[in-house]
This record gives structure tokens, sequence and C-alpha cells, in this order.
């Protein structure tokens, strides 16, 4: 029963709320969370497991398939079974070192994740600009080894976050209105000067959205231009279709986090559980739509998907 007694005054511990104003239906609020963290487990992991087992797909795209649902159960992870935990058992307390824990993983996975969706734009950029060479250019070693840099940019640049963090003296009000750890959230709760924080969580944003969303961007304007130029309508459908799931996934990915962005910001009058279930959708409709876009709009993996869904 001490978990559930935890309060605010324990020095190596903080408090997680949950959804502060909805506490009555935390419960209620359990099964979206739920229902959409299976279907995402499910989702990701058969993907992993029909590209690891079918040897047609040994191929850069479905590799970078397989980095995007790894990268997606790890974001979906790193929130959703500790909301569940505060929502079923009211386990809301979190230490210090677990907190800064999950607030790097968190936001490691997802600059890596945004790595991947640049590395797929590159992908699209080669295929339909220069197919010939495809093949040369972007073979499964050099795609691992992009990912080994994004991963390797990720780690670097959001660790100094968590040691920031930990240097930093806390008040007694250890509350964190919220379903998770997150660096600026941490911050405010410092009695300490957060000017370093502040300027770093500013920097790496603006650098790791506004860099590759440059570089996404710029990958489809020469993708479009070379689209233009193809006389064919039919040329121009089917070069299109190539890109389709790779934009919806984007949209689908950077939607919900700017959407989020924008309403704390500017969205002072939003009751603050808005906020909070509007950063939380972040974390498990991409995880969920992103298996789905991909089964829907690649052919030879929803083939090898039913060959395996469909046995009887």
């Amino acid at each position: 029963m001490a978990a559930f007694n935890i309060t605010p005054s324990d020095s190596s511990m903080f408090i997680l709320a949950g959804i502060p104003g909805l506490e009555a239906a935390h419960v209620w609020m359990s099964i979206p969370f739920f229902t959409f963290y299976i279907i995402s487990l499910l989702g990701n992991f058969m993907i992993l497991f029909v590209v690891g087992k079918e040897q047609t797909l040994h191929k850069p795209m479905y590799l970078l398939l397989c980095m995007l649902a790894l990268t997606d159960i790890g974001m979906s992870t790193s929130v959703v079974p500790k909301a569940l935990f505060i929502f079923w058992f009211n386990l809301k307390g979190i230490t210090m070192d677990g907190c800064l824990t999950q607030m790097f993983f968190l936001h490691a996975i997802a600059v890596m994740h945004s790595a991947v969706l640049v590395t797929m734009a590159f992908d699209r950029y080669i295929a339909i600009c220069d197919p010939l060479r495809y093949t040369t250019i972007l073979t499964n070693a050099r795609i691992a080894k992009l990912g080994l840099v994004g991963l390797t940019r990720a780690v670097l640049f959001i660790l100094p976050e968590p040691l920031f963090l930990s240097r930093q003296p806390f008040c007694a009000n250890r509350i964190i209105p919220h379903t998770y750890c997150t660096h600026m959230t941490l911050a405010k709760m410092s009695c300490g000067d957060i000017t370093v924080n502040r300027t770093y969580s500013s920097v790496t944003a603006f650098v790791f959205i506004g860099f590759d969303l440059t570089l996404i961007a710029l990958s489809y304007g020469l993708i479009i231009r070379a689209i233009l130029r193809i006389s064919s309508k039919k040329a121009h459908l089917k070069a299109l279709n190539t890109c389709t799931a790779h934009i919806c996934v984007m949209v689908v990915s950077y939607t919900p986090s700017l959407f989020s962005t924008l309403t704390q910001q500017f969205g002072q009058g939003i009751a603050h559980h808005v906020h909070i279930i509007l950063a939380n959708i972040y974390f498990f409709i991409p995880p969920v739509l992103n298996p789905i876009i991909y089964g829907v709009k690649t052919k030879e993996l929803r083939d090898k998907v039913g060959k395996y869904t469909c046995r009887t």
C-alpha cells in the first residue's frame, strides 16, 4: 500500500498526476489508451516479424519501415504503460532517476523517429529521381549506417538534457500535472536557474524540427520537379503513388505534435486537461496508423502480411 501513499515530500520522488481535472474518469480514459497501445504493438510487431521472415522484403524501404516500427513501439512504450498504472492503480510515484530515464528515451526516440522520416524522404527521392542507380546508392548496409547515424545524433543531442536536470535543486512541490516526464516540465519545477535548460531545449527543438523538415521539403520539391517533367499521366500517378504512404505517415506523425505545441503556446483559454490529452495523442495515434498506412498502400507488404494472418 505504500505505493499508493507517496507524497511530494519524499525527497527522491515526483508525482505524476495523470490528467488533472479528470481524475474521476481515469479508469474510462484507460480504455482508449490500452486499446490503442495493444493495436500499435500488434501492428508494429507484425511488420517486424513479416519483414524479418520474408527474404524478398529485405530491401531498403522495408528496413526503413522496420526502423519506423521500432521507434513507434519505443515512443508508445515510454509513455503508455506508466499512464495505465496511474489510471488503474493510482501508482503516481516516480523516482528522479525514473523520470530522467523516461524523459531521455521519450525525447531521443522522437528525434530518431524524425531522422527515419528524413531517410524515408531521401529513399523516395532516389527511387523517383534516379531510379537506375537506386540499388547502388541505397543498399541495405547504407540504410543501416544511416540508421546508426540517426541513433547517434539522437543520443548525443538529448543526453545533455537529463544531465543538466540532474544537477538542479528541486522545490518542495514535486507534483507533475501530466502522465509523463518531459524536459521543460521538470525544469520549471526547479528552484535554480534554468536559463541553460530553456536555451538548450529551444535550440535543439528548432534545429531538429527545422533541419529535418527542410530536408524533407527539399526532397519532395525535387520529386515534384521530376514528376512534372514526365509527360505520361500514367507515369505521373505511378510516381505519386510511391510517395503516398510516406506523405501520410509524415502527416500523421507531425500533425499531432505540431497541434499540441501550438495549443500550448497560443491556447491559453483551453483547459489544461485538453492540453494533456492532445500531448498523449502523439504517442498512440501514429504508432497505430503507421502500420495500417503502409499495409494498405504497399501491395507487396500487404500480400506477405496476408500470408501469415489468413492461414487456416
